[in-house]
């Protein structure tokens, strides 16, 4: 089994409506602020945790307080200590943030609404100097690639083992080339999959959680494609079995 990490780069852009507007087709913030009318301030959170997942930078998402106030729920990556850069925005702009609090992956705070986009444009450049050195965003940091004969249930349980698993402590990830055989849709955003290693003659159970977005059509992944993948103990009616669970689905290289 492969020691250390591998990093993978994607060439996956995404369309959203950031505050200032980013160009169509990709996201080129390093800190990203989104903010619309409808949303409630009991979903910002939420909001900003889908968005940083997709986009693999930290969000701010805001939602109305009132006429002249907005708050926001603000999400981090592994490496940008998101209270921290809040801390530097206000020293280096004390005129800007009402209130803030928060921890190293999830903040809160309170500014004008007439402030946004001052705000988005000191965000956006305390989060570049924060990450100026680091691994890019736009890459998947994983475990590295298995051989064949490791993508087995026993790999899986000795994993199993080795956790509890958490925010410091995260769960091996991996890498590999697939031939996608087969998909199909579970539930309303969910895709199972069965792929193979090529000329192994190996396949797997996959599923990829929460990979269909609301608003836009469903194109099934087909021939080689490039997984980031967890080992996961599927256990159904006593019986236990490999599945792949799949973070990211990318285009082969």
């Amino acid at each position: 089994m492969p020691v250390g990490k591998c990093v993978m780069r994607t060439a996956d852009s995404v369309l959203l409506t950031c505050w200032p507007p980013a160009p169509a087709g990709a996201v080129q913030r390093s800190g990203v602020c989104l903010f619309d009318e409808s949303w409630h301030q009991g979903v910002v959170g939420l909001v900003a945790s889908r968005v940083k997942d997709r986009v693999r930078r930290p969000v701010i998402a805001f939602a109305s307080a009132d006429a002249a106030t907005l708050r926001g729920s603000a999400r981090s990556i592994t490496g940008i200590h998101i209270r921290d850069v809040l801390d530097s925005i206000a020293a280096r702009h004390p005129e800007l943030i009402h209130r803030f609090g928060g921890h190293a992956m999830a903040a809160g705070l309170t500014l004008e609404r007439a402030k946004l986009d001052e705000f988005a444009r000191a965000f956006d450049e305390e989060v570049a100097r924060c990450a100026a050195g680091t691994a890019s965003a736009d890459a998947i940091e994983t475990d590295g690639e298995l051989a064949p004969g490791e993508i087995a249930l026993a790999t899986a349980q000795a994993l199993r083992a080795g956790g509890p698993w958490g925010q410091a402590f995260p769960e091996p990830s991996f890498d590999g080339l697939f031939s996608v055989r087969s998909t199909r849709i579970i539930g309303d955003r969910h895709v199972k999959m069965w792929v193979e290693v090529p000329r192994s003659g190996r396949s797997f159970d996959a599923v990829a959680f929460n990979h269909l977005e609301d608003g836009v059509a469903f194109v099934p992944p087909e021939g080689p494609m490039q997984l980031v993948y967890r080992l996961e103990v599927n256990e159904y009616q006593g019986e236990r079995r490999l599945q792949l669970l799949v973070d990211h689905l990318l285009p082969a290289e």
